[in-house]
């Protein structure tokens, strides 16, 4: 039997936050959905949680996206981060950063499933 997937959801804007965790408890693989607000807070829960998958806002208060992203590589690289903004011109940042992947947060949901 295959583990239920741990996700990290971050994002300052809890809209947001709430709106993926909606759309990822319709997926049977998602087991446990977390939540956090800011970047320091995202590295934090990161170290105490293990989550399998972190989908992060790329512009946040505290510390970005994209250099939580290229921290948590750097310290957890099992750990697949997911990066989202509504900015697509950071998609190049955000994988240099070592993201595993940049959505746009207009994106369709099935492409984030």
């Amino acid at each position: 039997m295959v583990e239920p997937i741990r996700v990290l959801i971050v994002d300052d804007q809890l809209r947001a936050r709430k709106s993926l965790k909606a759309l990822l408890s319709t997926w049977s693989p998602v087991g446990e959905v977390h939540e956090g607000c800011n970047g320091r807070e995202a590295l934090q829960l990161v170290e105490e949680l293990q989550p399998d998958l972190v989908l992060m806002d790329v512009r946040m208060p505290e510390m970005d996206g994209l250099t939580v992203a290229a921290q948590i590589k750097a310290l957890w690289p099992r750990v697949r981060v997911i990066l989202l903004s509504i900015y697509t011109e950071y998609r190049g940042q955000a994988l240099a950063a070592g993201a595993d992947a940049f959505l746009g947060k207009d994106d369709a949901p099935h492409e984030l499933l």
